[in-house]
């Protein structure tokens, strides 16, 4: 089965680049000296510093695992694509129709989906709504709440 893949957009691929780097230089050196240290305590099996530092260990070599699958199958998309056609990378404005409210938002893969900082992913229910569309096209998000009404007011 092939892998999926990830897309990101420049910003979003330095900043997991950033992370893997400092996970495999910064973090594996600090967490094998926390099990050196715990080790150094004496008996490991009653240390609860060893085992907190081994449990860290198995995080961070986790997430470095899933960084280098992430990056490996990376598709960098053109946040400057289309300026007529919503896409990835596109940042839009969207009105809800029903509430008035104006909302920015930055349509990106889901790997680098953040809704805390309006940034959507292309497969969350809002971004599979206004993919394709252009400004001024009015589009239904079904949600478990119900059903959404928005304009996009504009492509950036």
């Amino acid at each position: 089965m092939p892998e999926k893949e990830v897309i990101l957009t420049l910003e979003g691929l330095k900043k997991l680049e950033s992370e893997l780097e400092l996970l495999k230089t910064v973090r594996r050196r600090e967490v094998a000296e926390r099990i050196k240290q715990a080790i150094d305590f004496g008996d490991i099996s009653e240390n609860s510093e060893y085992d907190d530092a081994k449990n860290e260990q198995a995080f961070i070599e986790g997430r470095i695992l899933t960084l280098e699958k992430m990056l490996r199958n990376a598709r960098v998309i053109d946040d400057q694509e289309s300026k007529e056609v919503v896409g990835l990378g596109s940042t839009i404005i969207l009105k809800d129709i029903d509430f008035g409210d104006d909302e920015e938002y930055t349509i990106v893969g889901s790997a680098e989906a953040d809704p805390g900082v309006n940034k959507i992913s292309n497969e969350s229910p809002v971004g599979k709504a206004v993919l394709g569309n252009t400004k001024g096209t009015v589009v239904e998000v079904n949600v478990p709440a119900g059903l959404l009404h928005y304009q996009i007011v504009d492509i950036k």
